[in-house]
């Protein structure tokens, strides 16, 4: 049943991250055509975003490592396709294929930032600096990735004033967008709220945010709903409910993209995206992993008679 509530955007562009950040926490490789077919069949379902692959050594994300291979089959995908690149070399590898939109990956707290980056932050924000710069000279769109922005599973919860300090020099180097991201999913709404109105006072719009959340505890679509409210109108999510992050053991899955377009609906919120055709992709992705959607919305419809 639609029922709008008040002050929220009349459209959310989804930010689907299930072909990347859901694949790469995979245990086994998927593989390449299978990937493929699944980003044909998410873009044939209405997301007009979605996160293709990663250009990182192998050697860390083993499950993305024919990035290569897997770019050059979604040349007819009518969909925005971004791919995330650590340093030069990813920003080299991903324009030599024709990606017009890339993503980097910081951290707010120095202790993931090490064990993600193998630097601190301010060294990883210096390695980010000619590849936003290089990419922009390129005509890309860059989106620069935050994680820990609530809560880190060797810090603690981090505070506000940290995480608006690194997003702004995020920003600062020339990202289009930030994505704000509950890596261990421990946010609540009211740290929500308090973290968007901290970097709104910093300068910081909201046109400029999208949100990350993990459904650890259960909160995701609470955060998203907070972050709704505040104005944000960018929402990342994954089909099925796939992934988490392999350096945070504590993290995990993704807020389910279907989970999310059945509450936008709800609440008369344009999507673009076909509930039905995308959850029968999550369950023909769920049968290619072996195992059943993580997703409460794709379980329910997938069971109706």
């Amino acid at each position: 049943m639609n029922v709008p509530a008040p002050g929220l955007p009349a459209r959310v562009r989804i930010h689907e991250v299930g072909a990347r950040d859901g694949l790469q926490n995979e245990k086994t490789a998927v593989p390449t055509e299978v990937k493929a077919e699944f980003v044909h069949r998410l873009a044939a379902a209405g997301l007009t975003t979605i996160e293709a692959t990663s250009f990182v050594h192998p050697k860390w994300v083993p499950q993305l490592a024919d990035a290569e291979q897997l770019f050059p089959l979604l040349g007819d995908v009518e969909a925005d396709l971004p791919v995330l690149v650590p340093n030069e070399r990813g920003l080299d590898r991903a324009l030599a294929l024709g990606a017009t939109r890339i993503a980097v990956f910081g951290s707010a707290t120095e202790t993931f930032a090490s064990r993600n980056l193998n630097r601190t932050v301010a060294e990883s924000l210096a390695m980010f600096e000619p590849v936003v710069a290089r990419a922009k000279e390129g005509g890309a769109h860059v989106r620069g990735y935050l994680s820990m922005c609530f809560g880190d599973p060797w810090e603690g919860p981090v505070p506000v004033h940290q995480v608006v300090s690194v997003a702004k020099a995020l920003l600062d180097l020339g990202c289009d967008e930030l994505s704000l991201g509950d890596t261990i999913g421990v946010a609540t709404p009211g740290h929500v709220q308090e973290l968007l109105s901290a970097l709104n006072e910093a300068g910081v719009t909201t046109d400029r945010i999208g949100v990350h959340f993990h459904d650890t505890y259960g909160q995701a679509l609470s955060n998203t709903l907070a972050a709704l409210q505040h104005g944000v109108s960018t929402v990342d999510a994954s089909a099925g409910g796939l992934g988490g992050c392999p350096y945070a053991k504590s993290a995990t899955g993704n807020l389910a993209t279907e989970d999310l377009v059945w509450m936008l609906d709800g609440l008369g919120i344009e999507t673009g995206v076909d509930l039905a055709a995308l959850t029968a992709t999550s369950v023909w992705m769920a049968e290619q992993l072996g195992r059943p959607s993580p997703s409460r919305t794709v379980r329910a419809l997938s069971h109706k008679e």
